[in-house]
Order: C-alpha cells, then structure tokens, then sequence
C-alpha cells in the first residue's frame, strides 16, 4: 500500500510537497513554483507505479516519508529566499511554518503515539542542523494530522483526538476515517477548516450534451474559495440561499443561479472582493466546462434565487491572468445614497413609535469615561462594563416601543415617577416625588379628568373613563413591581400606590353614580337619535304621499280635457 504525507503553506500561497512512502521515501514534487500544478503530480504519481509485491513488507514504512517531510520543511522555499535577501540584517523575522499531513494505516493509539514522538524528536534533530547552516530554515512551529484509514466494513482501532500540543514546536490531531471516497471527503473537510474555505453551488448551467450535440441540459459545478465572499450573506441573514452540499463534502453550500454570460470587459461592477476558486470535482465533464470557459476571456454574474421578487446580482466570475476569481458584488445600497423612507415597520405604523422617548433613553445611557474606580457594597471593585450593562437592564424592565401599547408613558404628570423609579437606590426625595406623583393620579381621577388611551383597533368612542383609569392604575403597577426588589424604598412607593388603588365606598359611590350618568346620557343621547331618525322618516312619508295625490288630480285633467264627449265649460266663448 503507498502511503503519502504532504506539507505546507507558504505566506505568497498554498505550497504542497507529496512524499510516497514504501521502503524510502520518494519525493514528488519540490517547492518551485513550477511544481505546484495539478499536471505535474499526476504525472509524478503515474511514474510511481504499484508496490513491488516480492519486497519485504517489514521493509516498508511510513518513518521514511515523515523524516523527508520534516527534511522539506526545513528547505527555503523561493518566496522565503526573496523575502530573507531582501530583509538583510532583519533576515531572522521570516517565519517557517508548515503542517504534515500523514495518511496511513496504523495497528493502535500505542502505535499513532509513537509516530508522534518520532516527529518530535526528528524536528528537534534538524532543527539543530539548520540552525547552523546557511541553507536550511528551523521549523518555527509545525502541525502534524495522522489519518489513520481502514478497510470499509472493519472496526478502528485508533481513536481520534483533537489538536493537542506535544511541544512549543509541534501539535497533533488523529482522525480516523474509512478507505475509499470516505477519504477524500475528510481531507476535504479538513482543507476547509484549514483554510477558512467556504462552498458555493452555481446551478442551471447550460451544456450541450456530449453525444446529442443539438440539445444541452442544466449541471451544477461546486466550488470551494475563501469564506469571506460569503460574509454579505451571513450579515444580512439570508439563510435560505444555504443548503447541502451535491457531493456530501461539505456541511453547507451556498447556492447561486447561472445569468447569461457577458462578453463586455469594458463594463464595470461595484465589486467589494475578488477571492480565488478551486472546483471541488476538478476532473468532471461539468467543471472542467466552466473553467475552460471562464479562461477563454468570459465573465459570469451569478444571481441569488429567489422565490419573488426581482433578481440580485451578488457575485461575478471571471479569470485574471489564467486565474479564476470569484467577485463579490454590492447587492445592497450604496452607504452615499440616503437611506430609504419607511412608511411602515414590523410594530406599525412609524408614527407609532416613541421615537422622542427612544432618543431620550439613548442620552441617558451613554457610555462616557471611567475616571475612578468605584467599588460596590461589598468592598469588591465594579467593573464599568457590568455596570453599564447593569442600568441598561433596569432602564429596558418594562419599556413599551409603541405609543399605542402604553398610557403612562403618554401622560406628562407620571414622567417625575418613571423617571426615578428605574434608580439602583432611591432616596427620601425621590420616594417623596413617586408619592406626588401618585396623588395627582388620584385627583385626575376624581375629577374624572381624560387619558390619552389609543383607540386604534377600536369602534365607538372607546373604553369607559373608569376603564381608562384602571388600564392606567394597572400599568403604572407593572412599572413599580418590576424595579421592586432594587432597594426597600421603592416596596414604599409599592405600597403608596397600592393604598391609593383600593378607594373608600364614598368614593366607590361616586364612581358608580358618575358610571349611571354616563350611561344615562348614553342612552338620551340614543333616544334622541330614534326620535330624530324616526322623525324624518314620517316626515319624508308625508312628503311621498303629498306628491303621490298631486300627480293623480293631474292625471284626471289630463283625461277630462281630452275626453270627446265631455261638455264644453259654460264659461268658453264660442
């Protein structure tokens, strides 16, 4: 069985070195540029033929290609060389780092620990070489991933552990996984998680089928790049646009619709970022399709797919310089335009929201330096952030957004109260101000005087004043019980505000008396309306019947003045 280990990651780009393993190491590639191309590993990988089958297998192991790995780890690549000529005396700041990924077969943990401790000591070893010679660089810190594979349908023997460190220099991670495409799919979970990659699905592309050239059906071609040209999406929440990966690689793709391609270079897009793409399925019909026609000098804009509405253009592909870039587009408005006007918002109407209450509530919690510290009861120091956080707890208690949905906060004469309840402490005074504020409630209600209940929702003219005063008296509760527990001084202002709730039977006979007359000029105001409706209506009938008679007298006119036989009138003159 070969068994392969790869490496590193220059700071230019992705720098890959495969090593094949059997009774030596055999090196594939090097770390020139003109190395790191798909077209030379194949090639090397065809040159490296089947295991010989009359070698000794005791003679095949997987320590000849972690010790090349380490050995190429500590080769200077051609963007370190740049770097450290250009550098000079400051040569020492160019870092090497690099990872090792080791796919194999091990027989149990006891094994895979001993490949550890291998890698431990062989870094330690070169990197006392390198640290004397002109050529080699000390590996700065190196991460090692063992994949330990085996057969489909077997039972592991290795258990998986996540990254530890071993040393300042080097950290370890063991995953398990099945042989066959269970590997590719974990190596490509881990170049995604290595790598910050995200997927990205372009479905409906148009292909003339391969052996019906007249006709073309829709592929879909799956491409990995950097995550953060999926950063506009998850800012605006947009999680429908998510879904599964088609390969089963990765746990999520995003999804984007094919537009007609665009011949015209000239054409500008307001583009927020450029990130390189990789197709997940490099070798597939569909791929390699779009790559060679992005190559060839054209460009793609790809739309989110949307259930209704208009399309948005989100993102663009196109190639620079024999690369593909996947562009990320501004799909939202421009920050130099103004912003639109709302007309309607998620609690209704705009000019429903207490939108002066809301802007003084910002200026009383603003944020402003902390000059002393400040210590709380019990002699431990209080932490300006938890203090903030603590006022804006008590300010947001019971804080109605909407006009409609309170009748306190509308009412000038409970401002002093509102304002002082939400206080950490009270003091004598404000306790003393909470109690005027209650007693002016009360003669409000005394002399019966109107609240500014909304009636938005409502027929007629509303909720009877006692029902007002008792949705207001119940409000204003709330608002005390929810700073209760602050301070024994606001179960004070509970209490006033209880006692004047529970009103004297004078009183209760006041009100009842004041409910009968309103409900007596209710039903006056009501009769008279009968009367005045039923008034009309006799006196239209009268009317009717008025007219009904004069156009009968005229009819018979009509029929005696044209009657032959009916006399002359004894007044006509011949």
């Amino acid at each position: 069985m070969h068994e392969r280990a790869g490496q590193q990651a220059g700071r230019n780009g992705s720098n890959v070195n495969f090593i094949v393993s059997d009774s030596g190491a055999n090196v594939l590639n090097s770390w020139n540029q003109e190395d790191q191309n798909l077209q030379e590993l194949m090639a090397a990988l065809a040159a490296v033929g089947p295991p010989n089958p009359r070698a000794d297998p005791e003679c095949c192991s997987i320590l000849h290609g972690l010790v090349a790995a380490v050995e190429a780890l500590c080769k200077i690549t051609e963007y370190q060389h740049e770097a450290r000529t250009s550098l000079m005396e400051n040569a020492d700041r160019v870092g090497n780092r690099g990872r090792i990924i080791c796919i194999t077969n091990a027989k149990s943990d006891s094994h895979v620990r001993m490949l550890e401790e291998f890698v431990q000591e062989t870094i330690h070893e070169h990197n006392k070489l390198a640290a004397n010679s002109d050529h080699l660089m000390q590996i700065q810190k190196c991460e090692l991933v063992l994949i330990h594979t085996y057969p489909v349908g077997e039972e592991s023997l290795v258990s998986d552990h996540l990254k530890k460190e071993l040393s300042p220099v080097l950290t370890s991670e063991v995953h398990s996984v099945r042989a066959g495409r269970h590997l590719a799919t974990r190596l490509n979970l881990l170049v995604q998680q290595h790598f910050d990659l995200a997927s990205t699905t372009i479905t409906n592309i148009p292909m003339k089928e391969e052996q019906h050239a007249n006709t073309s059906a829709n592929y879909d071609v799956e491409l990995l790049h950097h995550k953060e040209a999926h950063v506009d999406f998850l800012k605006s929440g947009d999680n429908h646009m998510g879904g599964s990966s088609k390969e089963g690689t990765f746990k999520e793709t995003i999804t984007l619709k094919w537009c007609t391609p665009r011949t015209n270079s000239v054409e500008l897009h307001y583009c927020t970022g450029a990130y390189r793409i990789s197709p997940v399925d490099v070798n597939s019909r569909p791929s390699s399709c779009l790559t060679n026609f992005l190559l060839n000098g054209r460009s793609v804009l790809l739309e989110q797919p949307r259930k209704s509405g208009s399309k948005v253009i989100s993102h663009m592909l196109s190639s620079h310089g024999g690369e593909i870039f996947l562009h990320v587009l501004s799909s939202s408005r421009s920050i130099l335009e103004d912003p639109p006007s709302i007309s309607e918002g998620c609690g209704g109407r705009v000019t429903d929201y207490r939108i002066t209450d809301f802007g003084e509530f910002m200026r009383e919690n603003r944020l402003a330096p902390f000059l002393e510290p400040r210590y709380k009861n019990d002699d431990s120091l209080e932490v300006p952030l938890e203090r903030a956080k603590d006022q804006l707890e008590k300010h947001t208690r019971y804080w109605p957004m909407i006009i409609s949905q309170t009748t306190i906060f509308n009412m000038q004469a409970v401002v002093p109260l509102a304002s002082v309840i939400v206080k950490e402490a009270l003091l004598d005074e404000d306790v003393l101000t909470c109690q005027k504020t209650i007693y002016s409630l009360v003669e409000m209600e005394r002399k019966n005087d109107p609240l500014p209940i909304s009636t938005v929702g409502t027929r007629g003219k509303g909720p009877k004043r006692d029902e007002q005063y008792r949705i207001m008296w119940n409000e204003l509760e709330t608002l005390v019980r929810a700073h209760i527990a602050n301070s024994d001084k606001h179960q004070r202002v509970l209490e006033c505000l209880l006692t004047c709730r529970s009103k004297p039977p004078e009183e209760e006979e006041r009100k009842k008396r004041g409910r009968k007359r309103e409900e007596k000029e209710d039903k006056s105001e009501k009769a008279g309306k009968d009367y005045e409706s039923e008034k009309s209506w006799q006196e239209s009938e009268r009317l009717k019947g008025l007219l009904d008679r004069e156009k009968e007298e005229l009819a018979e006119a009509e029929v005696i003045k044209d009657s032959p036989d009916s006399p002359e009138p004894p007044n006509k003159k011949p």
